[in-house]
């Protein structure tokens, strides 16, 4: 009888036991989580997508040379403004103008003996004109009319190949004359010589398949400049050409440069330094131009720059703090015993966190847009992280004391 009673005892123990368990599990341990609160309210948000990268001119032309020399003189200096059509370098000719006189030289030998063999061929003609009469009334032979025949076509053939050498010292002398012409360089824009790369005395070398040839100087004109930045591959399916911009640069602090969109990369650049092993892996970029509505004087190419591209703008929408958004893993209604993940938020409601799941909208810095879910005022949990990691539906919750200012 008394083990009976004992059994008894320690069954309905047990079932307390179970009891409080339960009641603790369902309340968060039974701890109170100490937590944050914001209003959920009316803000105007701003979606940006951020990137990095520098600035350059739109035309940006490097200037090398299409005939070999010595450079004579240099006429520019860097930080220079330039017009088109002005003398930048002057490069030595002298080889150049003496394959010229010579060419002009063979063109008059040439011309000179092209009289004479015009005379020779017209008697030349004029003779085998009589000898074919002479051979059609039998009184000379074939073979003195055939010889005839052959003093002919030697002098025609003689004139033929002077004419052939004319044209051909002709054409020298119009590629010799091209040199000569191109040993002066010239800008082809109005611009500034950003860069100078080259002394009077060196030897500017042409350019071939395997080697780019000496680069003698670069112009560029800054009238027309753009932000060329690198945008994720997370991002970049938000850019559009003619989307607004706002640039700000290191060099000239607290200026905000507006502009817009003008080109979005359709391939990735890939980094020089990247293996077929990593290029899988690693986050691609895309080049988008951002071309500025008024750079200021001061703007230099190379400048480091960022850029924030606004995606969307609207006014007035009920917004709470990103920092507020959880998943959490519920029954899918859809599918009995599946799980899926809802986005939400918790909602303080008389000490307990009720989640709501929301539909999102646009996102600027610090807040996000309910699309659905909530209504103003609503007091959303925005924090602290620890307490929403671990934050259940119905746990029990305090806000937390704001701190005394001064």
């Amino acid at each position: 009888m008394k083990n009976r009673k004992k059994a008894i005892v320690i069954a309905g123990a047990a079932l307390v036991a179970l009891i409080v368990l339960l009641n603790v599990f369902r309340s968060g341990n039974g701890k109170t989580l100490e937590v944050t609160v914001e209003k959920a309210q009316k803000r105007d948000l701003v979606e940006k997508v951020s990137a990095t990268g520098e600035i350059k001119p739109k035309k940006n032309i490097n200037i090398s040379t299409d005939v070999a020399g010595k450079i004579l003189k240099i006429l520019v200096q860097e930080g220079e403004p330039v017009r088109k059509g002005q003398l930048l370098i002057k490069i030595d000719s002298a080889i150049y103008e003496a394959n010229a006189d010579r060419d002009r030289e063979t063109i008059q030998q040439s011309e000179a003996q092209l009289i004479s063999q015009e005379a020779t061929l017209k008697k030349a003609r004029q003779y085998l004109e009589r000898r074919k009469q002479l051979f059609e009334e039998g009184l000379i032979s074939r073979e003195q009319f055939e010889d005839a025949t052959a003093q002919f076509e030697i002098a025609q053939a003689n004139k033929k190949a002077n004419l052939h050498l004319i044209e051909q010292a002709r054409a020298s002398l119009k590629s010799t004359s091209d040199s000569i012409r191109k040993t002066s360089i010239v800008s082809p824009i109005d611009g500034i010589v950003t860069s100078l790369k080259v002394e009077e005395g060196e030897v500017a070398i042409i350019g071939t398949m395997n080697n780019p040839g000496t680069v003698l100087m670069t112009i560029a004109d800054l009238s027309v400049m753009e932000a060329e930045v690198l945008v994720d591959e997370t991002d970049v399916v938000k850019v559009r050409p003619g989307k607004r911009a706002e640039v700000t640069v290191d060099a000239i602090p607290g200026q905000v440069m507006p502009g817009k969109v003008t080109e979005v990369g359709n391939s990735a650049i890939t980094s020089a330094s990247a293996t077929s092993t990593t290029t899988s892996t690693e986050s691609k970029d895309f080049k988008t131009v951002i071309t500025l509505d008024a750079p200021p004087a001061a703007l230099k190419p190379g400048f480091s720059a960022t850029a924030d591209v606004i995606i969307e703008e609207k006014k007035g929408v009920t917004s709470v703090p990103i920092a507020a958004l959880v998943i959490l893993e519920r029954d899918d209604p859809k599918k009995k015993g599946a799980k899926v993940e809802q986005e939400g938020v918790f909602v303080d409601e008389g000490g307990r966190a009720v989640f709501r799941a929301v539909s999102k909208g646009i996102a600027g810095d610090m807040y996000i847009e309910v699309a659905s879910g909530l209504k103003e005022k609503d007091e959303v949990i925005s924090g602290p992280f620890a307490a929403l990691k671990k934050l259940k539906d119905g746990d029990k919750v305090k806000r937390a004391r704001a701190l005394a200012t001064r």
